[in-house]
């Protein structure tokens, strides 16, 4: 039987659910593999009391702290504009590397290719994986068509980081306890972290993106009933929109559903203003429809910062605004959007699969 590895999270100064969300996502669904978060601005607490999730996990301030609980590897835990390394994190990386820990990067900056890294890694017997690095036989998309009796559901959002794959990961679960057959197709660094497959598809080259993701999801249909595909970037978003339409027609979804903080209404970064979630719907339907027609048939709603209370309130204002079932899956748990789902693609069936 193999040993379990054990990690350290680099994120020191962006803990936190945005630039820090790959660190949230392993706290969350693998806090038993963590040992320690790197973390400068939080060292002496723990990961609960920062963030509500990681149980004990402790906070240090530096990774020659983190080293005295012996972790196997260090986990990049940011995901930065432009997936840059920042410098100050250098001498963090290298004293990993120096001690024999592997490091995991999730960043775009190929840590694997720098001079420094490489020879470090070398010297001391340690290994780098850049979870972002993509296979070199990636194909353009062909429409291939998805086995029969198989059912695509994309995750779509009014923002970048607003919870589209932890929406999908909970559906996914709630699925399973109902004995369905899923599976969940990781399309960033941090669904790849989990899931141990998938690919990076902001890191494929523009003219292959859409046909990898085709092919995660035609490899997906032959497997499992009900394939939950994580969601990139954000239609409304100038810099990402690009990787979010290739994802949604490279997937050919037969459903989709929209993931959205309540309250929230600009991209974060940019001038932009968010409209109305009926036209965000109508957006996210007539660009999936240039290929092939899917409904958004349910909200999934990051009320993370709102009291029970407001979050009642939010889910009640967001399905009277779209007439679409909606539901905090992490909160109130994803039961309600599987239903949704069920109904829109087995509405014979839907009656008795939540029963």
């Amino acid at each position: 039987m193999s040993k379990r590895r054990t990690m350290a999270i680099l994120a020191d100064g962006m803990l936190d659910f945005h630039h820090g969300k790959t660190a949230t996502s392993i706290l969350r669904y693998r806090p038993s593999d963590v040992v320690a978060i790197v973390d400068s601005h939080h060292a002496g607490a723990v990961s609960q009391d920062v963030l509500g999730i990681g149980g004990q996990v402790p906070i240090v301030g530096d990774m020659s702290d983190a080293l005295k609980y012996r972790p196997d590897e260090l986990l990049i835990g940011i995901a930065t504009r432009g997936g840059f390394l920042p410098p100050e994190w250098r001498r963090q990386i290298a004293l990993a590397l120096q001690s024999g820990v592997d490091v995991v990067n999730g960043l775009h900056y190929m840590m694997a290719e720098d001079t420094e890294f490489k020879a470090l890694a070398r010297r001391h017997g340690a290994q780098i994986v850049d979870v972002r690095r993509v296979p070199e036989n990636l194909s353009t998309s062909e429409m291939l068509q998805h086995r029969a009796g198989s059912h695509v559901i994309t995750f779509v959002g009014s923002d970048c980081a607003v919870g589209k794959m932890t929406a999908a990961l909970e559906m996914r679960q709630a699925a399973d306890a109902r004995g369905l057959s899923t599976a969940f197709v990781a399309t960033g660094q941090t669904g790849i972290m989990l899931e141990g497959s998938g690919i990076a598809i902001d890191r494929a080259i523009g003219d292959f993106m859409a046909g990898a993701v085709e092919n995660l999801v035609v490899e997906a249909c032959e497997l499992a009933d009900w394939v939950f595909v994580e969601g990139q970037g954000s239609l409304l978003h100038p810099a990402y929109s690009g990787v979010t339409l290739a994802l949604m027609h490279g997937s050919l979804p037969d459903a989709m559903v929209l993931v959205h903080p309540p309250g929230h209404r600009q991209i974060d970064d940019y001038p932009v203003t968010i409209p109305s979630l009926p036209r965000v719907i109508q957006i996210y339907e007539e660009a999936a429809g240039w290929i092939k027609p899917a409904r958004v048939v349910a909200i999934a709603l990051n009320t993370r910062g709102l009291s029970n209370q407001e979050a009642a309130r939010a889910v009640r204002q967001t399905e009277a605004e779209t007439d679409l079932p909606a539901a905090d899956p992490v909160k109130g748990g994803a039961d309600k959007l599987v239903d949704a789902v069920l109904a829109a693609l087995t509405p014979a069936e839907s009656s008795v699969s939540g029963a």
